[in-house]
């Protein structure tokens, strides 16, 4: 099984992605197309360059690789996916051959958690579009992907994990629940800006109890975004 995770930026996804990675059945990926989407974007993120050193920037050839056989011994293959490294010139035709699953969080906690990282984002840099956008095709070609919320994760870990394996088809794996801190092999080179909350996490924590007052300054951002947020979160999983 290939599982595509589509996920917006700062929503949980490298703590799911390490919850994945302690299945022994498991192999994961992480941000495939991360170099790809700076190459061909013109953006400026912190490591820009190092980061389009260390992978493919040919969208098909990346493609390619993620639809290929699960590697062995592995039955399992976890792609950690960001929505807005899916330019519009790169091609969604290889995704219905995933399992496709999307991760939602708050918009107000993504985009202040964001803003600590990388000042001033953009609507574009945090996804939530684009993640709406490949949702509505993975529906179009018949499928019925998943949407789980990353509050619901952090707030009952083994019955919103156990509720998704229940969804992918797969067997839930106690080992999902905790792992080792520090760096994973398969951390992408980004890693030494972007993870060092996960670092030094062990497991989920709880979410915070209260959503952040952004004020005035990403009025028009959010308003976009809770909109859409509003519509995935009718048809999340319920846990």
């Amino acid at each position: 099984m290939r599982i595509a995770m589509w996920s917006g930026p700062r929503n949980l996804s490298t703590a799911l992605m390490y919850a994945f990675g302690n299945r022994a059945d498991t192999t994961i990926s992480d941000e495939p197309y991360y170099g790809a989407y700076l190459h061909h974007s013109g953006a400026k993120h912190p490591m820009n360059e190092i980061i389009i050193e260390s992978q493919s920037k040919d969208p098909d050839l990346i493609s390619s690789a993620l639809t290929g056989p699960v590697p062995k011994p592995f039955k399992i293959w976890y792609q950690k996916l960001i929505t807005h490294h899916m330019l519009p010139k790169f091609s969604l035709d290889w995704v219905g051959k995933q399992k496709n699953v999307f991760l939602i969080r708050s918009p107000a906690k993504v985009i202040s958690s964001y803003a600590r990282k990388r000042q001033n984002p953009s609507l574009d840099d945090l996804g939530f579009l684009q993640q709406k956008n490949i949702f509505d095709y993975c529906l179009s070609l018949g499928q019925e992907p998943i949407v789980i919320d990353s509050d619901d994760i952090l707030e009952n870990p083994r019955a919103s994990l156990f509720a998704l394996c229940y969804a992918l088809g797969i067997n839930f794996d106690e080992a999902m629940l905790s792992w080792v801190a520090g760096p994973r092999a398969e951390d992408g080179v980004w890693a030494a800006h972007w993870y060092d909350s996960v670092h030094k996490s062990t497991g989920f924590s709880k979410p915070p109890s209260s959503t952040p007052d952004l004020g005035n300054e990403f009025s028009d951002i959010l308003n976009i975004a809770n909109g859409l947020y509003d519509q995935f979160n009718t048809i999340k999983i319920k846990v």
